[in-house]
């Protein structure tokens, strides 16, 4: 085995130089590459070859001509992650109530206290850790359900950390619960949407953010007609947070007699869901996010992440991080969460009567957390698969590091093997973001100063 080129700094110079070339090549030699589409497979010691920003070919022995050459011996490739639901302006307050017991708990703490007093800058802040954080562990992709769009600036704060990180980002914006704010949501996403996303080509798009019921803020930020008016005139997909229990399914159902669900919508959690709901949501194509670390840490409705409720009603869902002031950054954890409850709600669930347990298995959760993410955050043919024609959203993972070798299963390596520490390289849209294990352009100390600064100006604010 030689050494992997990901910690090469002349390589990562010559790649770097390259980026300001619209034809630049970069060849992935000699890898294991998962590629997550189901017409490739997994290829051993194969390349991968990156033009621009796009994968344009995979197989082995490909020609070497004009490229940058990356040596890939020893290593895994796989695309990058997809987060699809994630509360980024958050942040800042990682862990500040591990052990939080229920939905009121966090909501009266953080959505009715520490949000109210967020500046645009504490926006930017938590937006653009949060980002950095999510490359860091190998998540090319990231929703951000931006649920607290005071102000014009505030969503504006929130667009342009996810634009200086470098992430493919999705902003999907939603006003706030609670607190004073001006109401501009959500007239202000035709402002959004053309100063930021103007282009279709490009790493950053735009959705409306809603919640599935009243409940807890009132109808302005209830999904219904007016709002899917709104997302349909602007052309743009929908995420609708907090889908859960009875009122959650009356809903549903609601939204399907009104035509109101569809490919171009997406409901985070779902758990405690109706048959009836889940037949609504299977029938019309409607997209799922499941977030397991917060349904069963927070124990939201059943605490069981709904996984055989989708699949049952024809639905493989993506997988989400969730709110950060009580759980993980990671999609790692969100695979082996996942994994571990459905196998043993399967196994339990047969126990004793000489049946067979259904189970999913490494290459569903791997699928969830990147093709379906994807096409869960509606871009199924943007990224999610290391496919020719896709753009070059990819991880460089070692697997002959101390934890991972040696090499047996592939996709039971970055399932279950692997972790944050074992990502060599992350490439957005073609770009190094993370070369050697450090994710680049990122002034740590600068950082974290920004950081602390941020956090104690939230804490010691009073709330509004």
């Amino acid at each position: 085995m030689t050494a992997s080129d990901t910690t090469s700094p002349a390589v990562l110079e010559q790649l770097q130089r390259q980026s300001r070339r619209a034809g630049r090549r970069i060849l992935f030699a000699d890898a294991t590459i998962v590629t997550m589409d189901p017409a490739l497979g997994v290829l051993d010691r194969a390349d991968l070859l990156v033009e621009g920003d796009t994968i344009t070919a995979i197989g082995p022995g490909l020609s070497r001509d004009g490229a940058v050459v990356v040596d890939a011996t020893g290593t895994i490739l796989t695309p990058g992650f997809v987060d699809t639901h994630r509360h980024a302006w958050e942040t800042q307050l990682r862990r500040i109530m591990p052990d939080v017991d229920d939905l009121g708990a966090y909501v009266m703490s953080t959505l009715a206290g520490y949000a109210t007093v967020y500046r645009p800058e504490d926006m930017y802040v938590g937006t653009r850790l949060a980002a950095l954080t999510a490359i860091d562990s190998g998540i090319t992709c990231m929703l951000d359900f931006s649920h607290n769009s005071r102000t014009s600036a505030h969503s504006d704060a929130a667009v342009e950390a996810l634009l200086d990180t470098g992430i493919r980002g999705v902003h999907a914006s939603m006003g706030p619960h609670f607190g004073d704010w001006d109401h501009q949501w959500p007239g202000d996403l035709t402002r959004l949407r053309e100063k930021y996303f103007a282009g279709d080509d490009q790493l950053l798009t735009l959705r409306l953010a809603a919640l599935a019921t009243d409940e807890i803020a009132g109808p302005a930020l209830a999904y219904g007609p007016a709002l899917a008016r709104t997302a349909k005139d602007l052309g743009i997909g929908v995420s609708v947070d907090a889908v859960f229990g009875a009122s959650s399914s009356e809903a549903i159902a609601r939204w399907d007699e009104e035509g109101l669900l569809g490919a171009d919508v997406t409901l985070i959690h779902a758990t405690g869901l109706t048959q009836e709901a889940w037949k609504a949501i299977g029938g019309s194509g409607t997209t799922i996010a499941l977030a397991p670390t917060s349904d069963a840490q927070i124990g939201l409705e059943t605490a069981i992440p709904a996984i055989d409720e989708a699949l049952a009603a024809g639905v493989r869902p993506g997988l989400s991080i969730d709110v950060e002031v009580a759980l993980v950054s990671d999609m790692f954890t969100q695979m082996r969460t996942l994994h571990a409850i459905q196998r043993m709600r399967a196994v339990n669930a047969v126990h004793g009567t000489g049946r067979q347990p259904e189970r999913i298995t490494t290459h569903d959760v791997l699928d969830f957390a990147t093709l379906q993410g994807a096409r869960t955050n509606g871009l199924a043919g943007v990224t999610g698969s290391l496919t020719p024609g896709k753009k070059a959203d990819l991880l460089v993972i070692r697997a002959e590091d101390l934890n991972n070798m040696p090499l047996n299963d592939p996709i039971g390596t970055v399932v279950l093997g692997s972790d944050a520490r074992n990502i060599s390289a992350v490439f957005v849209n073609g770009v190094p973001r993370k070369w050697n294990g450090q994710v680049l352009g990122v002034d740590l100390p600068a950082l974290r100063e920004e950081v602390h600064a941020s956090r104690a100006y939230v804490l010691d604010a009073p709330a509004a």
